[in-house]
């Protein structure tokens, strides 16, 4: 999944097939694993798309264990990918709740970014954003953030500058690429913004 996601895939179609197939693999051997189930509901949010089951299973993960940082942090990103950035706030705040030095914390900063910007939240998005680039200020996901939410406040200079140093830590990126990724179908408003930033499509 993250060869898949991240742009290293040499081979996209079998990167994909494969996380799915180990997905199955591993809820077969053990269904009822918090982690496991986290995992197979994002790698299944990334790669297939099914909302129902991905959501139903990220609700058993967090109900085996409502203490995990790992699972409520999945759930936000299930929740994001499935159009509903509102429930993903809350999964994201919960996480951070969980574990607040968290060395993943910024996945959790950046997700609830992207759900602030499908929410119109934008000056909430640059916040998040913000918090995950100095958790981890060479992972170009906070850039992307910080590109979009700038440009839809019209703050032309800054969402300028976040998409050069979008580039700068991701110099192959484009638009199109990583919408083919995977994920993006309920980001209208952050893939919006990535083209008013300015990046290349």
């Amino acid at each position: 999944m993250n060869n898949v996601l991240w742009g290293y895939a040499v081979n996209a179609q079998f990167d994909r097939k494969e996380a799915v197939r180990l997905l199955r693999l591993a809820l077969g051997v053990d269904d009822d694993d918090p982690d496991t189930l986290t995992w197979a509901s994002l790698i299944s949010a990334f790669m297939v798309g099914d909302c129902e089951t991905e959501i139903e299973m990220v609700d058993r993960a967090v109900a085996l264990n409502p203490n995990s940082f790992r699972a409520w942090n999945g759930r936000g990103w299930v929740f994001r990918n499935a159009g509903l950035p509102d429930e993903a706030v809350r999964s994201f705040q919960r996480a951070i709740r969980m574990s607040p030095v968290d060395p993943a914390l910024h996945h959790s900063f950046v997700g609830m970014g992207y759900a602030f910007i499908e929410l119109f939240r934008f000056d909430e998005a640059i916040v998040a954003g913000k918090k995950a680039q100095r958790q981890n200020p060479v992972y170009p996901e906070p850039y992307r953030c910080l590109a979009s939410a700038f440009a839809h406040l019209g703050r032309d200079a800054e969402a300028r500058e976040a998409a050069a140093c979008l580039l700068e830590v991701d110099p192959a990126f484009t638009i199109s690429s990583w919408i083919a990724r995977g994920g993006q179908s309920n980001a209208t408003l952050l893939t919006e913004g990535l083209r008013k930033a300015g990046l290349p499509e």
